[in-house]
């Protein structure tokens, strides 16, 4: 069982996805990164205020009254509901989505690209007369009986 389990572990298939997987942790520091610090910040500006502070108060924490941010919610132990966070996160999904969307179409662009195929010259001709189809080397129609150049 352990020499089977070895086999499985060290086929190619398995380390190249180990690194996928890797790589893909890498790529999703970087587009929340995008995301947040690129992406929100413009569309915070243009609402006048900041998603990840969009929260509703479900239950009053220890500190009753208006919260001015979710960080001083959340000190007050309050129940809120995160709408903005939500709203970050499904961004945060689109935007990589996307862009792994790009990366697959890019890749099958290059690794799969099939050179057209070359196109055969035509092996029959049409009668300029009657217009049957006729071997391109054929000199009378057989049709029409008609000489052919």
């Amino acid at each position: 069982m352990l020499k089977e389990f070895k086999e499985f572990a060290l086929k190619g298939s398995v380390l190249d996805m180990a690194v996928g997987i890797i790589i893909g942790a890498a790529f999703s520091g970087i587009v929340n990164s995008l995301v947040t610090d690129i992406i929100m910040p413009p569309m915070g500006l243009f609402l006048g205020h900041d998603f990840s502070n969009l929260f509703i108060v479900l239950k009053e924490g220890a500190v009753p009254g208006k919260y001015a941010s979710l960080a001083d919610a959340k000190k007050a132990a309050a129940v809120t509901f995160n709408y903005g966070m939500f709203i970050n996160a499904a961004v945060n999904f689109l935007v990589v989505s996307f862009a792994m969307f790009v990366l697959i179409k890019y890749i099958r662009r290059i690794w799969f690209h099939e050179a057209p195929a070359a196109s055969a010259p035509p092996a029959v001709k049409e009668c300029v007369y009657c217009f049957t189809k006729i071997p391109l080397k054929a000199t009378r129609c057989p049709n029409c009986t008609s000489k052919l150049d």
